[in-house]
């Protein structure tokens, strides 16, 4: 078994308060809440937000009801939270009453989750989100050399957990698929009263043939036959469901800078790949430099994520053409990265160094990568 970031949960659990775990579907959380129930010492009641009963109680807003459910327990597991209505409410009466009691919720959404809890439990919570499996985990078990010898399995099958765990290349084909097709909207479709998952998989199909790209609602509009707010609408709902990442323009206020549109990557390059049906080995595809970018970038956000390094995410591009991949502001700093599959460093685009001389600027490429992701 993969040993994942937050195999130890202990840290993060604290009386009177909630612990939510958000992520997308089949990375792992809810093996992660069974490996950490295995050890822990605390009395605990583990529950599913698809048991009808557990909806009843614990969105009845039921005082007596819903301390009853957990009387006698010193820690409440509710995996799938995202099920059940006003569960941010009834969370909040647990530990409003029982400030002794520990609590774990997990969402494989956090359109719904987010919505319910935010409020209610303001200054109670606190936020994880469980990825596919990093390279970070993974150095873990292997070696560096390990790790580039497999790069290629990586950009073309990606990174979750089970995908990771078989050897056949025919069966990774097969299970993303099925995670695509069965597993991927199954929140959004259920959540949101979405009828039609046909306009969601072709949405999303354009998407994975745009990657870093500028993307144009309007194009999208066109191609799918729906309205631009509905174009909008359903990609948000894509993003809240951990299935694509929005990234915008980096821009201060230069004519020349590109700040309106967005890029979109993908949480996982396996179930992109699954999505456009393309599993061709990475010297018969035409995409290796989008797909080397999208791994890129969902790395370095895994990376920032897990040791907490707070910065805000940016592409740049002038009107004339120059542009750069990512840049990261946090910290009073602006870093650059321009991704290159090809190993030919590249130097910083002009207009860039003169607009902003204190940025620090670095191409990635597969000879320097591991600093960048690890």
């Amino acid at each position: 078994m993969i040993q994942r970031i937050y195999s130890d949960l202990e840290p993060f659990i604290q009386a009177g308060r909630v612990l939510v775990i958000y992520g997308p579907r089949r990375v792992g959380k809810t093996t992660l809440l069974q490996e950490y129930l295995k050890k822990t010492s605390w009395k605990y009641k583990l529950d599913s937000g698809d048991n009808i009963r557990t909806q009843q109680i614990l969105s009845s807003q039921d005082f007596s009801s819903i301390l009853a459910y957990v009387e006698g327990y010193e820690l409440l597991v509710i995996d799938e939270a995202q099920q059940i209505p006003n569960i941010g409410r009834g969370l909040k009466i647990i530990v409003d009453h029982r400030p002794d009691i520990r609590v774990i919720a997990t969402g494989s959404s956090s359109f719904d989750l987010a919505n319910q809890i935010g409020e209610p439990l303001t200054g109670r919570k606190r936020t994880l989100t469980l990825y596919p499996v990093s390279q970070s985990e993974l150095r873990l078990e292997m070696n560096e050399y390990e790790l580039r010898e497999k790069l290629p399995d990586f950009l073309v099958y990606g990174s979750y957990p089970e995908v990771l765990t078989i050897d056949s290349h025919k069966r990774k084909q097969e299970l993303l698929t099925e995670l695509a097709h069965a597993y991927l909207l199954k929140d959004i479709l259920a959540l949101e009263q979405i009828k039609g998952s046909k306009y969601l998989l072709d949405l999303l199909k354009l998407l994975a043939f745009q990657i870093g790209k500028e993307v144009s609602f309007q194009e999208l509009s066109r191609q799918l036959g729906l309205s631009v707010k509905t174009v909008q609408r359903y990609v948000d709902l894509l993003e809240k469901a951990f299935v694509v990442i929005r990234v915008g323009g980096f821009s201060r206020n230069l004519r020349n800078e590109v700040a309106r549109k967005s890029k979109y990557y993908f949480y996982d390059t396996g179930l992109r790949n699954a999505l456009i049906a393309q599993f061709n080995e990475l010297d018969h595809r035409s995409d290796v430099g989008e797909l080397w970018e999208n791994f890129l970038f969902v790395e370095r956000l895994k990376k920032r994520a897990y040791r907490e390094i707070y910065a805000t995410s940016y592409f740049w591009r002038t009107y004339e053409g120059q542009e750069i991949d990512l840049i990261e502001e946090g910290d009073g700093e602006i870093r650059a990265f321009e991704f290159k599959w090809s190993k030919k460093p590249q130097s910083p685009p002009s207009q860039w160094s003169t607009s902003y001389p204190e940025a620090t600027y670095t191409t990635i490429g597969r000879d320097n990568y591991f600093p960048f992701l690890l």
